[in-house]
């Protein structure tokens, strides 16, 4: 065991990690020590460099307004952003159902035996069938107005909780929107938004991410929301950033903590290859379902340690098909594909979400798809390239061009198989969880603070999240030490100057 004592170890170096080691340094405690179990930084967050694609994010890569958290690092980093493309049409596609034919309608082109292809701007809907468009709109408002009493920092503490928490996503959907047209887009936007099907998550849990992210509008939209921009050059370049600040000398790589235990006078932190570090305060901060594996001493309260088991995460394969050119904005659409959310036969559409991912600069024409849920538990057993083969049909199908079956390149990464992350892009929460665990989630346990994405309540599940939690944590420890007052560990972030939110228009029916 070393015997140099540290101030603080954060055990994870993703954004959140190092988010909080950033402010710790900056803020009176600067002997910190980042432990990462990978060879790399960044998390959740992996771009690859490579001449086929220059740069491409493998996990996390979007930001827009409101995430004023990460937008404020991404500026003192000199990291520069830029548009997702949405100049052009939307799809939503789906696929005829023999029993209930759909009628074509103004703005649809119709497909005997494939399926119908509904194109609308960035600030529309799609013309669902059998007034489905009016019960999205619908839907849309009802999951704000549930969101108005939900605390995003205490939600099981709200009045309707208890109810809220009792049911699924999708036992709300067949009760008030029963609707084939508007139930199967919700579906895909449950999926697309939390990588888990609808009967595994709770409405309480749905209604909250939706609040903290300000908004159906906010969280749903490209265009003045949660993915309007992506990061030039990838969004590894905000860990690889911050760890300059914090010092690469103070983050050591592929220390896998299996041990921490703590007494009256310090901690000490235990890795798989036998090294030990002391420590006055620890920050852990990496995906919730696998906090039990590491041994705690004292055990952790076996509540939270119950809220552990309890948030699996959700299941992604990320994909990027690379094209020739972006024949898809020559048939005016944007890149933006979405897919039938139901079920139904995965392998002829394994992708739900689309958006195109060619860089800033026209070059790397590509589209960026999310296989999700179920899709991803299934296909995850294909080969790459049977992947790919399916992803180009489906594409050609929803696009309605063959262009899409002669691919250049392709890329994946099955964060389901990622052992440091478990999964992508957050931990879920399915009935019961939030109302009677949740109030353990940010808990400390001792010497021992929590970070990571899920403890957010700005942009949970999101990069902004991990930001936003991690120096929420470091002040935390900050206020443990005396360094700052206890009504200081709470902090309203400033608007961004840069990239203020705006309003939404009314949507285009």
């Amino acid at each position: 065991m070393s015997n140099e004592l540290y101030d603080v170890i954060i055990v994870g170096g993703g954004i959140s990690g190092l988010a909080a080691a950033k402010w710790l340094k900056e803020n009176g405690l600067t002997n910190v020590l980042v432990l990462e179990a990978r060879d790399r930084v960044g998390g959740r967050t992996h771009t690859k460099r490579d001449p086929k694609v220059g740069w491409v994010d493998l996990g996390g890569s979007y930001v827009g307004p409101t995430q004023d958290h990460l937008l404020r690092i991404a500026k003192e980093l000199g990291v520069e952003t830029f548009l997702v493309n949405e100049i052009e049409d939307l799809v939503y596609f789906k696929k005829v159902s023999m029993k209930t034919p759909t009628a074509t309608m103004p703005g649809t082109i119709h497909f005997l035996n494939q399926g119908t292809r509904y194109t609308f701007p960035y600030n529309g809907l799609p013309k669902l069938a059998n007034g489905g468009q009016e019960d999205l709109l619908k839907l849309l408002h009802r999951l704000d107005e549930l969101g108005e009493d939900i605390s995003v920092r205490e939600p099981w503490t709200s009045p309707s909780a208890t109810e809220l928490d009792s049911i699924t996503f999708k036992e709300f959907l067949d009760k008030e929107f029963p609707g084939e047209g508007v139930r199967d887009y919700g579906l895909l936007v449950h999926n697309a938004f939390l990588a888990a099907a609808s009967h595994e998550c709770s409405l309480l849990f749905v209604v909250w991410y939706i609040k903290q992210a300000f908004g159906t509008r906010r969280i749903f939209s490209a265009t003045n929301g949660g993915q309007e921009r992506k990061f030039h050059g990838g969004s590894q370049l905000i860990s690889e950033g911050l760890s300059d600040k914090i010092g690469r000398e103070n983050i050591l790589l592929s220390k896998v903590v299996n041990k921490i235990e703590q007494n009256c006078d310090f901690a000490t932190v235990s890795t798989i290859d036998n090294q030990i570090y002391k420590t006055k305060h620890v920050i852990i901060a990496m995906s919730p379902c696998l906090i039990p594996r590491i041994y705690f001493k004292p055990e952790l309260e076996p509540l939270k340690n119950q809220l552990y088991q309890r948030m699996p995460m959700g299941s992604v394969i990320k994909t990027i098909v690379y094209y020739e050119s972006c024949w898809w904005r020559g048939l005016n659409m944007c890149g933006t594909l979405l897919v039938d959310g139901s079920d139904g036969d995965m392998e002829a559409s394994p992708v739900e979400y689309t958006f195109d991912d060619t860089k800033p600069d026209g070059s790397k024409p590509a589209i960026m798809g999310f296989i999700l849920a179920n899709r991803a538990r299934k296909l995850r057993n294909l080969t790459p390239e049977e992947r790919r083969d399916l992803i180009c049909k489906s594409y050609a199908k929803g696009f309605g061009s063959d262009e899409a079956l002669r691919p250049v390149h392709y890329e994946e990464f099955d964060w389901q198989a990622e052992k440091f992350s478990s999964g992508c892009y957050t931990g879920i929460c399915s009935p019961g969880v939030m109302t009677v665990y949740w109030p353990y989630l940010r808990s400390p346990h001792g010497r021992i603070f929590f970070a990571g994405t899920e403890t957010a309540t700005v942009w949970s599940g999101y990069m902004n999240g991990a930001v936003e939690a991690g120096e929420r944590a470091a002040r935390e420890v900050l206020a443990e030490r005396g360094l700052i007052s206890k009504n200081q560990i709470w902090r309203d972030e400033p608007e961004s100057k840069d990239f203020p939110h705006k309003p939404f228009d009314d949507m285009v029916l």
